[in-house]
């Protein structure tokens, strides 16, 4: 396991462009990246992002490393239940991991520990490991059950990143919306990111 070697999950929440432009980005960056993606996750990107991929984890490789001209070393596609894969190991798992979209029903199977898929076990990996997980959650309204396992969460060193783009920077387009969320994800990981200017620096 290299030092730039992060989990990345899409869940079944809106936000597929987040987690499709943040892969992009984390490849770009030379990142080994271990991605996990659900079933209610495929449907999600066919609908909002024209990305049909296949069930298949070999399949799903494929078409990923031909979309994005990527290394094909360096996306590694886990099925749901390979259970062998090293993000489900505390000894051989990322210290990183991002969830984005995070659905509701995944924040709470997370933050109640369920580890009934692979997605869910990485994870709990990573927390009870003291690594680094964030969470992009996409749901609104909160309900109290939602604000209750995202404090539990929080209180566990989790970082909750509700996918809430700002408008500061004056955004001429839904892409420059995504962005503005990749970029705050990708300085939370310290990954470099030129996606959006910092306030208060590149503006002068």
């Amino acid at each position: 396991m290299t030092s730039k070697s992060i989990t990345l999950a899409f869940t079944g929440a809106s936000g597929a462009p987040y987690g499709m432009r943040l892969l992009e980005c984390l490849l770009a960056q030379d990142y080994t990246v271990y991605l996990l993606v659900s079933s209610a996750a495929r449907v999600v990107l066919a609908t909002e992002h024209d990305t049909k991929l296949p069930a298949s984890p070999s399949a799903m490789h494929k078409a990923l490393v031909e979309r994005l001209h990527c290394s094909a070393d360096k996306l590694v596609v886990c099925g749901k239940e390979d259970w062998f894969s090293p993000v489900a190991s505390g000894s051989a798992a990322p210290k990183q991991m991002i969830v984005c979209p995070c659905s509701a029903g995944s924040l709470a199977s997370i933050a109640h520990g369920l580890s009934d898929n692979l997605i869910e076990r990485a994870a709990d990996v990573v927390i009870k490991e003291k690594g680094q997980l964030l969470l992009v959650v996409r749901e609104t309204p909160f309900s109290t059950i939602h604000l209750e396992n995202m404090h539990k969460l929080s209180q566990m060193g989790v970082t909750i990143m509700p996918a809430a783009p700002g408008f500061y920077h004056q955004p001429q387009s839904i892409d420059d919306l995504v962005d503005f969320m990749v970029a705050r994800v990708l300085d939370h990981i310290g990954a470099e990111q030129t996606l959006v200017p910092r306030w208060g620096y590149d503006q002068r």
